[in-house]
């Protein structure tokens, strides 16, 4: 069976080179004469024309073709199952004698499972045609364009192509062309041995050319009497393929040498003379798996004087049957020998297998304990930032109240002028907590219940023992920030783009056109915005500003705080409710806001003035603090993690290496706690007593090495002294 469609088929070929970069031929053979040769070519070049539909049979499509005919896949109508159907189609000048001996001794080979089986023939069928087995995995060729074989699956194929041999040798048939394109698998891998159409029987006198460099020395003259040990050499051909991936003997110089020659006669005598000079060839000695059995077995077959090459595939087979009984029992035969062995291997097994698994396992219970404080500490993390930002906008939002009742009629006006009684006033005398006087003006009153408010509010939460707000903000409609406590140069000027005004989810560019953005219409969280003063993140509480009859919004309230001011104080209540002693650097929290894309790191142990003061540039520093949106979101999803890498690894090594954590979600605000310690501070005492051990195991291993080498040395004296 061919392998392509478009090359032709004869008598005399080359295999696909191993050291070229395209293949010379499709490892068929070339024809006898120039005459024949020149015919080859131009057949190769036509299409390949559908030969008629055999009775009982569908034809689907080529398989291959070669000079006297082709091989098509085809259905059986009756059983549907996939057959091969080889219609002779190029009749002129043939002998119908030499055409059905491929037939004839498929026919007589039919017991052997090692043969392609032979399940029909049309002689009487225009054009005629044999039906074969259909063998969808191809041929050993097809496998070894991957690469060599593994040694158990060169072996088993070449005792498949033995046994083939030995059925065909005993019933008087030479194969005279083994190949790896002549070998095909079935299904499970199986190998049967195919294409009969070069064999001889052991009783004819007339030569038969193969495949260059599948040719025995002695096969390979044009007066070559056919012989079984043709067979043998070419089987170990086979075999030194499959398990090296290249074919002995063959390379570029001889290549050239065989081109060279001008005639069929000339080429012959090139090659019998290189095959003979060359040095044998030992590659297949390298190869993993290839005991020195098997590569004997293998230089047995490649003898170059057929008087000391094995002399028939039953001999082959019976060697390669014996290597395999000798390997079965071998390790049977080291049981013996280890047997008193396995005594000390059995408490070896005690300390060295036993041990760490009990210890390993304690270690796990040890971090994934260790990992359920930490999600218990980030659940009481997440819940209590969540009710004091929660906290926070309430009271923003009943001072917003307040504001708007106290605003009036024109609330607008008074707003703006908040902002010019600020600037008469920026000495900022002392302001009384007591209500203003009926007379004062509505500006005052207003600026003073801000100051007022902001100073109580800070003095509620320090007593509470949380952080007080960053700054307090009064924006009106058109965001001009007309208050602000303690007060700045950022008076007077507007902020209409930032996120905690307008609450539009991003802060926007300051030179947009932003005459349609308005202030937020509900309380919420801003986004993370940088402190100028600190560098690091900061975000606003904002609600909106409403008039009396809140059907109109005419402004916003801001609160302001630094991220880290507002985890900072729950961390050392979590360190100290859950007993956690260890140092700073490998217990911390930090915070993360989902909302950004990807994910952004709000605050971190590495986030310090210091740190972030020093990078002014907003993209660069986002672009560092950016996590996985993969990564993360699974680790959002598991809630916890027992190999956990810090996001900032790659900044400092100190947060190299595994940690464990665990993250909740902040409420409905975006944003994702993180509790996180270092793996290997959890799981200490468990390697300590690892390591104590470990020690000890190693003083047993010392001991048994001893008594195994010396058992080996008694071994050893025992069998060669016996």
């Amino acid at each position: 069976m061919i392998a392509d469609c478009r090359l032709p088929a004869g008598d005399l070929s080359f295999p696909p080179s191993p050291v070229t970069d395209s293949p010379r031929t499709n490892d068929d053979t070339l024809t006898q004469d120039e005459g024949q040769r020149a015919a080859a070519r131009d057949l190769s070049l036509q299409n390949l024309a559908f030969p008629a539909f055999p009775p009982g049979y569908d034809v689907i499509r080529c398989l291959g073709s070669g000079s006297f005919g082709s091989v098509w896949l085809g259905r059986e109508l009756n059983t549907g199952r996939y057959v091969a159907i080889k219609f002779f189609t190029r009749r002129r000048g043939l002998d119908w004698a030499l055409l059905s001996r491929e037939v004839e001794k498929l026919a007589t080979l039919d017991a052997s499972r090692d043969v392609v089986r032979l399940l029909d023939v049309g002689w009487e069928h225009d054009p005629p045609y044999f039906v074969m087995e259909y063998l969808e995995a191809g041929s050993v060729a097809t496998r070894l364009t991957e690469g060599p074989l593994p040694c158990t699956e060169a072996v088993q194929i070449a005792k498949s192509v033995a046994k083939a041999l030995t059925h065909a040798h005993g019933a008087g048939i030479l194969h005279c062309d083994i190949k790896p394109a002549n070998v095909l698998l079935d299904r499970s891998l199986q190998a049967r041995l195919a294409d009969f159409g070069q064999s001889r029987l052991a009783t004819d006198q007339s030569p038969s050319l193969g495949t260059l460099y599948y040719m025995s020395p002695e096969q390979a003259q044009l007066n070559g009497v056919p012989d079984v040990r043709w067979d043998v050499y070419a089987l170990g051909v086979l075999m030194y393929q499959m398990l090296t991936g290249s074919v002995p003997y063959r390379d570029t110089e001889l290549d050239a040498q065989l081109d060279a020659a001008k005639t069929m006669e000339e080429r012959l005598d090139v090659y019998r003379a290189a095959i003979l000079a060359a040095p044998e060839p030992d590659g297949h000695r390298d190869v993993y798996g290839v005991d020195r059995e098997l590569a004997d077995i293998v230089d047995g077959c490649l003898d170059r004087d057929p008087h000391r090459r094995l002399s028939n595939a039953q001999v082959v087979l019976d060697l390669l049957e014996r290597r395999e009984l000798q390997q079965a029992r071998r390790p049977l035969v080291w049981l013996g020998f280890l047997g008193p062995v396995l005594f000390a291997l059995t408490l070896l097994w005690g300390a060295g297998i036993v041990i760490p698994r009990a210890v390993d396992q304690a270690e796990t219970h040890l971090y994934n304990r260790a990992l359920s404080s930490d999600a218990a500490a980030v659940s009481i993390l997440a819940g209590s930032v969540q009710q004091d930002i929660s906290s926070r906008l309430r009271e923003l939002e009943e001072l917003a109240s307040v504001v708007s009742a106290s605003l009036g009629e024109d609330p607008e006006v008074v707003l703006d002028d908040i902002s010019a009684w600020q600037a008469a006033n920026e000495h900022d005398p002392a302001l009384p907590e007591e209500a203003p006087a009926p007379g004062e003006g509505r500006h005052d009153q207003i600026s003073r219940l801000l100051d007022n408010y902001k100073t109580s509010s800070d003095r509620q939460l320090m007593e509470e023992g949380r952080t007080p707000d960053e700054s307090l903000l009064l924006y009106n409609r058109e965001g001009i920030q007309v208050f602000r406590n303690p007060r700045s140069e950022t008076l007077y000027r507007s902020w209409r783009h930032r996120d905690y005004f307008h609450g539009q989810g991003v802060d926007l560019l300051a030179t947009d056109d932003l005459s349609q953005v308005g202030p937020r219409t509900e309380a919420g969280i801003s986004v993370a915005f940088r402190s100028g003063a600190t560098g690091q993140f900061m975000v606003g509480l904002g609600v909106p500003l409403w008039n009396r009859e809140r059907t109109e919004v005419i402004g916003a309230m801001i609160r302001t705080i630094h991220v880290t001011d507002l985890l900072l104080e729950w961390e050392a209540r979590i360190r100290e409710s859950s007993g956690n002693s260890e140092a700073e650097e490998d217990f911390f929290l930090s915070l993360v806001d989902t909302r950004e894309h990807p994910p952004l790191l709000l605050d971190h142990q590495w986030m310090t003035p210091a740190h972030l003061r020093p990078l002014k540039d907003d993209a660069k520093l986002k672009q560092l603090l950016q996590l996985e949106p993969n990564h993360f979101a699974e680790f959002r999803r598991q809630q916890r993690d027992p190999a956990y890498l810090d996001p900032l690894n790659d900044v400092d090594p100190q947060y190299r290496g595994e940690w464990l954590a665990a993250c909740a979600d902040v409420g409905q605000s975006g944003w994702v706690a993180v509790v996180q310690e270092r793996r290997s501070k959890a799981v200490e005492p468990m390697a300590q007593l690892y390591w104590l051990f470990f020690q000890y195991g190693i003083w047993m291993s010392i001991v048994f090495v001893t008594m195994l080498f010396l058992l080996w040395w008694i071994i050893q004296k025992v069998s060669r002294d016996g």
